[in-house]
């Protein structure tokens, strides 16, 4: 398809991923603000669903700097807000974890932990519970995994559980593709690291997000640009897929379809981008 026009008729409420959908991580793709007002001015509820290691509070910040205003959208869930909802309830996995936490992130995304009391920061791995993975830091830097060997080494040594904030393995930040949370967390993996994650494609995190979008999941359509975790998690939590060109899939839209069937993925639509 050229356009997302001919989609929006067809649906009550859109779950749109941010990075490689709305935004390049500086500045929102053609045709985006847009198509979010005609969402808006049509009554189609648009709630952001994003990997992003951080609550919402910073992510709506980061879009009002941008442009993307909160009148374009009802709400938003992230993957660091489940992992916040996690450790503050202390729920599930997250019920066995000691107070201690080791942080492996940018101070960006203390957010997560750092008003909840229970919890205190240990500097070392050595002396820490469990780390919680947020990703790379801008001082080693976003492009070298192997930087952040040492780090992982040594929560390995101690023993650690790994939550992970944000299971993205990349993303690409205005052209240039970086690595995130997932990428460390999948290394934590291959050495025989344990790995809490949160977020897209565990078919969980829709749950609260179609809640906050006020729709049923068979008149909802979900708008990403990975294959690995947007139309994964869609397909898990029994919602139709737009799957959109502009992030980190750099294809020609010839070659999408084999793509996605080569995944097991078949989604309702393809796109160039978010645009009308």
């Amino acid at each position: 398809m050229s356009g997302f026009g001919a989609l929006a008729g067809q649906y009550e409420g859109f779950i749109v991923d941010l990075w490689g959908v709305v935004h390049d991580g500086f500045t929102p793709y053609p045709g985006v603000l847009d198509t979010l007002t005609r969402l808006r001015d049509a009554g189609k509820p648009v709630v952001f669903l994003s990997n992003a290691p951080r609550r919402p509070a910073g992510i709506r910040k980061a879009l009002g700097s941008m442009g993307v205003t909160p009148d374009l959208y009802k709400g938003i869930m992230s993957s660091g807000e489940a992992v916040y909802l996690g450790l503050r309830d202390r729920t599930d996995e997250f019920a066995a974890l000691g107070p201690r936490v080791f942080h492996l992130g940018p101070p960006r995304d203390r957010d997560v932990f750092d008003t909840l009391t229970f919890y205190t920061e240990a500097g070392d791995p050595a002396v820490a519970d469990f780390v919680l993975n947020t990703g790379p830091d801008d001082i080693v830097g976003p492009h070298d995994p192997e930087l952040y060997r040492p780090a992982l080494e040594a929560c390995l040594k101690a023993g650690l559980v790994m939550v992970c904030a944000n299971p993205d393995l990349e993303v690409v930040k205005g052209g240039e593709r970086i690595i995130c949370a997932g990428y460390l967390a999948e290394l934590y993996k291959a050495e025989g690291g344990r790995v809490i994650s949160r977020g897209k494609p565990d078919a969980a995190i829709y749950k609260p997000t179609l809640a906050m979008l006020g729709t049923r999941a068979e008149r909802t359509l979900a708008v990403g640009d990975s294959l690995r975790t947007d139309i994964t998690g869609a397909k898990a939590a029994g919602i139709d897929a737009c799957w959109v060109l502009s992030g980190i899939h750099a294809l020609h839209p010839a070659e999408a379809p084999a793509e996605a069937r080569a995944e097991g993925l078949n989604p309702r639509a393809i796109l160039p981008g978010l645009a009308w």
